[in-house]
């Protein structure tokens, strides 16, 4: 039966793909040239594509109000790159059943696919009874004993119970709250279900952005989001990809039962390729889609090159970031293979709880006052503009606040004079400000800067790496070392001349291969350049985020005594 494009997609699941199409009417016929994002395709009624992937390429937006689209408000497009972070409002509409849940939204192995649900009647399961209005969090889908179903996870009275609902359960199940905030493209990869539109209120604006031809100045309501997807096919006889809107006015009808799928070319992301075990490495692949991007090693990445994969695995990178005063820093990733030297710059601490957290035994931290503190207990130290101190440790001291002695956290330092120096005591929620003297010139590899001191760490490049064409680091005046993160990497070569090879991160880089049957000639990967990952602002919050989100929040400072 034939159906719009729009209306397949919609109704299509993921995990059912690949898919055979044979196109019924629509704009394609009488063998009309289609071009769309380069490619161009002639396509007749009655030809055969295989849908292999299909994402939202981007959201037509309206104003909400009152969960209805306002009378007032025209249709935008919007890209997934529009800057901004925004809250998810939970979908008044329920689901009827556990398997339409797992067929409209999405659930997978990050946080990101986790949804949480509620039920308004209790459940009852052979020895769990889940209580209406409790939590429910979906964690991954599998089959049990023959029986497709979910593994789901539940706190009551702070224990967390496992368990599992099959597909086959029924009932109305509503999302719930959510109090987290996306990127527009979290949400269209997770946070759109199937079939819906998706309700957001902006929730914070990363940058400056002139949104004068897409959203009123200042605008701060709500967002019905409708998604458009686009839909990558191959052709029987082409290599290249086929890229087509589901909004085109195009009838479909799908044939897969009845033809030879294997007679297609079968592409596959970087992602893809990752899953592969360790054994099935290396390989030999042809690129079908290249990545974007004019700098090394992307623009050696075209397409229709052979490139030789030699492994997978997990790498380290330290995050740093520009140190400038507006939002418009610059973000990087860099491998501890770099070989420039770094010199170290102030650090500004905000408080006297920041002093004791990045104090270290390896020598004494030494800061100027920026801002002045009057104590309220003459116990204590009072801080003026100027003083300078050496910062010995954290302990407790007694102080007399309202007539009764009070046992608080304090920090004790030594005040430099002009010819001695004088011990005082610093309240721990002291909120101040403070600058790093730096006795320090020594110059440092990555190496030895991850090894020797704690994280964050400023620093500028002193010494270029002079293996790489163009150090970005070197035009920096200074950077902030943030982090060090994990990452998903490829170590990837060309086929016909291995001279280097590149680590390319799987889940920053959108790229196609093919991977052919051919032996590989040389197993062992020739020497391993090394790369400065610059990466976009979003991105930053997403590596940030994923690497952050098993990980518990310092403990704050201890507030004023009140």
């Amino acid at each position: 039966m034939a159906s719009t494009l729009e209306k397949f997609i919609h109704s299509l699941d993921l995990r059912a793909l690949p898919r055979v199409l044979q196109i019924q009417s629509g704009i394609y016929c009488q063998g009309s040239v289609y071009e769309m994002f380069g490619n161009e395709c002639c396509l007749s009624t009655g030809d055969v594509i295989k849908v292999i992937d299909f994402k939202i390429k981007k959201l037509i937006a309206s104003i909400c109000e009152n969960n209805e689209v306002s009378q007032f408000s025209a249709k935008v497009e919007i890209p997934l790159n529009f800057p901004g972070l925004y809250k998810v409002l939970a979908d008044r509409t329920p689901y009827v059943s556990i398997e339409e849940i797992t067929r409209k939204v999405s659930i997978g192995p990050t946080r990101f696919g986790h949804p949480c649900f509620y039920s308004p009647e209790d459940i009852k399961l052979a020895n769990f009874t889940i209580k209406h209005g409790e939590q429910i969090t979906f964690n991954s889908v599998e089959e049990v004993n023959g029986t497709m179903a979910v593994n789901c996870i539940m706190v009551r009275d702070n224990r967390s119970h496992s368990f599992t609902l099959p597909f086959s359960q029924e009932g109305e199940f509503y999302e719930c709250e959510d109090d987290q905030i996306y990127t527009l493209k979290e949400i269209a990869e997770w946070k759109i279900p199937k079939g819906r539109n998706r309700i957001v209120k902006l929730a914070k604006t990363l940058h400056m952005w002139d949104s004068s031809n897409l959203l009123p100045e200042n605008f701060d309501g709500c967002l019905i989001l409708r998604p458009v997807y686009e839909v990558q096919a191959v052709m029987k006889f082409r290599k290249d990809i086929l890229h087509i809107l589901s909004d085109l006015d195009v009838e479909v009808k799908d044939i897969t039962d009845c033809y030879d799928i294997g007679s297609f070319l079968q592409p596959l992301s970087l992602e893809d390729v990752f899953e592969r075990t360790s054994k099935e490495f290396p390989v030999v692949a042809e690129i079908i889609e290249g990545p974007s991007g004019s700098q090394k090693p992307y623009n050696l990445l075209s397409t229709g090159k052979e490139i030789v994969i030699y492994k997978k695995y997990q790498a380290s990178r330290v995050l740093a970031s520009e140190m400038r005063s507006d939002s418009s820093k610059r973000h990087f990733l860099i491998p501890r293979s770099y070989k420039g030297k770094f010199k170290r710059r102030p650090r500004e601490f905000p408080t006297a709880y920041d002093l004791e957290i990045a104090r270290s035994e390896k020598e004494q931290l030494h800061v100027v006052a920026t801002k002045a503190f009057t104590s309220p207990h003459k116990e204590l130290f009072s801080v003026s503009v100027g003083d300078q101190f050496l910062v010995q440790q954290r302990q407790t001291s007694e102080v007399l606040y309202e007539g009764r002695k009070k046992l608080i956290d304090v920090l004790a330092c030594e005040q430099i004079l002009s010819d001695t120096y004088k011990k005082v005591l610093l309240p721990m929620y002291m909120e101040g400000g403070f600058v790093e003297v730096i006795h320090d010139k020594k110059q440092y590899h990555l190496s030895e800067i991850c090894k020797e001191f704690h994280l964050p760490f400023n620093v500028k490049v002193s010494v270029r790496d002079l293996s790489i064409e163009e150090d970005v680091l070197a035009a920096v005046p200074g950077l902030q070392f943030e982090e060090e993160i994990t990452d998903s990497y490829l170590l990837i070569g060309s086929a016909s001349s291995p001279v280097e090879s590149w680590e390319i991160p799987v889940y920053r880089v959108n790229m196609l291969v093919h991977v052919h049957s051919k032996d590989v000639q040389a197993a062992v990967p020739p020497v391993t350049k090394t790369t400065v990952e610059e990466i976009s602002e979003e991105q930053y919050y997403m590596v940030r985020r994923y690497e952050n989100q098993n990980l518990h929040p310092p403990p704050r400072p201890p507030k004023k005594p009140t």
